[in-house]
């Protein structure tokens, strides 16, 4: 029977907690109101919003919780504030620091009627993602102290923390879930800080609702279009079945909300490759065979066949039943050099494999007069060959008669051309052009 009373009490705290319905709305008995409140520790769950991280709040299907952030800014926040008196629904707002200094009576206004004030950083820098621990430690601790200074009350600060622009980073969320703080993202956004119209953000926020059917919602009381909006918002979530739940921070006098660990989980990690296994808490039987020796193998003594075949050269005698074997080197072979025949061998290649004989070797003046310029035409030169050298105004390509010839080509050898005038031309007579 107690188990029976237990079971009942966890779900009436589940689910039921702190419920504000319609019925109980003045002058609105149509409204939405407020299904239940959960209550969070924010110590034990550090990081919330499937957008960016793995858990998210324990909520059954079409539940929405509502965060506003970036305010208090006259006139949209007050607007946004009788809108939710309204329909008797609470939310959460994520308040920059700066601007809770500037509107301190929406802080109180907020806080009195009951909605969860939350930390949105002193000046909603869009660096978090690059900024030094440091300086993000700046803004976290001043954004708090402003919040708490402007509604005069430091415990009706819950220990929320938005990052601004969502621009999350690991050193960051460290810090934040050191000092007890629970870092929000969102589950869906409606894009109202885009300049969007009003039907717009109702059209995107309605749509990314239906399509997850539960989770945390993010709009800003600091945009027009969003406080002309929010009614035809929260009539549409009424009309398709969605319920609003308030969350708040556990303290002394408030006892979290009971929830088991699976209802945190938004986000399944994907699944791996391999299956985990823990190897400590295998058993390993005993194994069946024992290893093989070398007996298993024909091989009475490996040692002493080894010190045979280094000192003889012969394998040790075997015992009866040893299963011969081919001998067993040590070492690799090494390389034996064979020696070739000088008739076997390829002889080197000569310059007439190369399109020049020896005569052209021995004629480096004709080489000379080939390579000079053109524009001397006129030039005369003394051709030496030999022993024998022309006179001075002798053309070029003129011969004494005395001179002698070369040896003519024989074998393999290639006849040299005839030297014609230009360097170009005899060159290209040789091949080399």
């Amino acid at each position: 029977m107690r188990s029976i009373v237990a079971a009942g009490f966890l779900l009436a705290s589940v689910f039921g907690a702190g419920a504000a319905f319609a019925a109980d709305c003045p002058g609105n008995p149509g409204a939405l109101g407020v299904s239940r409140t959960i209550v969070v520790d924010p110590t034990e769950h550090p990081m919330l919003g499937v957008h960016q991280y793995r858990e998210s709040l324990p909520l059954n299907d079409r539940e929405v919780v509502i965060t506003f952030d970036d305010g208090p800014l006259q006139p949209y926040t007050t607007r946004i504030l009788d809108i939710l008196a309204s329909e008797c629904v609470k939310a959460t707002f994520f308040m920059v620091g700066r601007m809770a200094r500037g509107y301190p009576h929406l802080v109180k206004r907020a806080y009195a009627e009951g909605h969860t004030l939350a930390n949105h950083s002193q000046n909603h820098p869009f660096t978090f993602h690059k900024m030094s621990v440091e300086q993000a430690t700046q803004e976290i601790e001043d954004g708090f102290t402003s919040i708490r200074a402007a509604l005069g009350d430091p415990k009706g600060v819950s220990n929320f923390f938005r990052v601004p622009g969502l621009l999350r980073q690991d050193s960051v969320e460290h810090y934040l879930a050191g000092k007890g703080y629970q870092t929000w993202s969102v589950d869906f956004m409606a894009d109202d800080w885009t300049h969007i119209s009003d039907k717009e953000i109702v059209r995107r926020a309605i749509s990314r609702i239906e399509a997850r059917g539960k989770g945390i919602l993010l709009l800003h009381d600091i945009q027009p279009a969003t406080a002309l909006g929010l009614p035809e918002l929260l009539r549409e979530l009424k009309a398709r079945g969605f319920k609003i739940v308030h969350v708040v921070q556990a303290t002394q006098d408030r006892v979290k909300t009971a929830t088991l660990p699976e209802q945190w989980i938004a986000r399944q990690e994907p699944p791996s490759m391999w299956p985990r296994v823990q190897v400590a808490s295998l058993v390993m039987p005993e194994p069946v065979l024992e290893t093989p020796g070398l007996q298993n193998f024909g091989i009475a003594d490996l040692s002493a066949s080894f010190t045979a075949l280094a000192a003889t050269g012969s394998e040790p005698p075997r015992a009866s039943g040893d299963i011969p074997l081919p001998p067993i080197a040590i070492w690799p072979r090494s390389m034996r050099l064979v020696a070739v025949s000088p008739a076997e061998m390829t002889p080197a290649p000569a310059a007439e494999n190369f399109r020049y004989t020896r005569a052209w070797r021995q004629r480096p003046a004709v080489l000379r007069t080939a390579r000079k310029p053109p524009n001397h035409k006129n030039a005369t030169a003394t051709v030496t060959t030999g022993s024998t050298s022309a006179p001075k105004g002798t053309p070029a390509n003129a011969r004494t008669t005395n001179a002698p010839r070369p040896p003519k080509p024989t074998g393999h050898q290639i006849q040299l051309p005839k030297q014609t005038s230009g360097s170009n031309g005899f060159l290209q007579q040789i091949g080399l052009r």
